[in-house]
């Protein structure tokens, strides 16, 4: 099956697919690419420690009341997540990986290429062309719901944790259509 096939079927696992169109999302939203990777993995990553606790394979260590108020951060909001931010040591601006530390962005370029493989262009191009058809903002506001449409389906129990399924672009093309 070449890869412009349109019916192309891939196997992968949800997460580098959330973190490959948050990339998006944020590239459309106006976010430099690093920037956007950044937060993509941001969002894939709270995306996951939310369904671990769902699924009871991590507790829950977020802190309960009567605690003290964090000072306020600089944030960017991505698929209904607030993203906390930071700078690197070049003062570019990514998302805080925690501790007030810079998630770079070459390891989540090096991830979403290693998942998608030799399907990786044909993948951005189909999330690119759905992301197009929305306004930055409608997107940003959608995005994740365009994401369920399209998202891999897995067992909803801890079977489907870490399992792939199989990404139908045409789904992403016919996503909130």
């Amino acid at each position: 099956m070449s890869k412009e096939s349109p019916d192309l079927r891939i196997r992968v696992n949800r997460a580098p697919v959330l973190t490959l169109w948050a990339a998006v999302v944020a590239g459309r939203l106006g976010h430099p690419r690093d920037m956007a990777l950044s937060l993509a993995s941001h969002v894939a990553g709270t995306a996951a420690q939310a369904k671990a606790r769902r699924l009871g394979l991590s507790e829950d260590t977020r802190q309960k009341d009567g605690v003290t108020a964090v000072a306020p951060r600089e944030t960017v909001r991505l698929l209904g997540k607030d993203v906390p931010l930071t700078h690197d040591a070049d003062g570019q601006v990514l998302a805080d990986a925690g501790g007030g530390k810079p998630a770079p962005a070459a390891p989540v370029e090096a991830y979403v290429t290693r998942a998608f493989g030799r399907h990786l262009p044909v993948v951005v191009a189909a999330m690119e062309a759905l992301a197009a058809r929305h306004e930055p903002q409608e997107l940003n506001r959608i995005g994740f719901r365009l994401y369920e449409a399209f998202r891999p389906e897995v067992p909803k129990d801890v079977t489907g944790w870490g399992a792939k399924g199989e990404l139908d672009l045409e789904k992403v093309r016919q996503a909130g259509v």
